[in-house]
């Protein structure tokens, strides 16, 4: 067991545990951030989704040891304060979610998108969101809320 320090949503946090430990265990056990969820364990789903250095990575098959020099970022940390990120408050506004277990996923994966084209259309917003399962058949009113969100982060 090794104790690591990782910089989660702007405040370094150490935590320890063995190089191997799934970041997402460490995020949501050690930390209480529940934004990433736990959906397949294999990376395949998109549930467990958090930002490192901008990047979306699947933290279910991300080890700890592979994180420890980057910035982490959760769907917790997109809010400044008590505002909303714009995906956050859009995906609210358009009712985007049914069960929400791809909520998660969806928005960080949306972020990356937005951070890269600031005016996907709607193909590019599918494209991007295709790795990410919903069995509950939100995904219009995701590309909508995507769809909102774009207009409202421009300047």
């Amino acid at each position: 067991m090794r104790t690591f320090e990782l910089l989660v949503n702007g405040m370094t946090r150490r935590v320890a545990c063995e190089e191997d430990t799934p970041l997402l265990y460490v995020l949501r056990n050690d930390f209480a951030l529940n934004g990433p969820k736990f959906g397949c364990g294999l990376g395949q789903c998109g549930a467990c989704t958090v930002l490192i250095d901008g990047q979306s990575v699947r933290s279910c098959v991300t080890a700890v040891n592979d994180v420890r020099r980057g910035e982490v970022t959760t769907l917790d940390g997109l809010a400044q304060g008590d505002k909303l990120h714009p995906l956050q408050s859009a995906f609210l506004s358009e009712e985007a979610a049914q069960c929400g277990y791809c909520t998660n996923g969806m928005i960080m994966t949306a972020k990356v998108l937005l951070d890269r084209n600031s005016s996907p259309d709607e193909m590019q917003i599918r494209e991007a969101l295709a790795g990410n399962l919903c069995r509950c058949g939100a995904h219009n009113s995701v590309v909508k809320a995507v769809q909102r969100a774009a207009r409202e982060l421009k300047p």
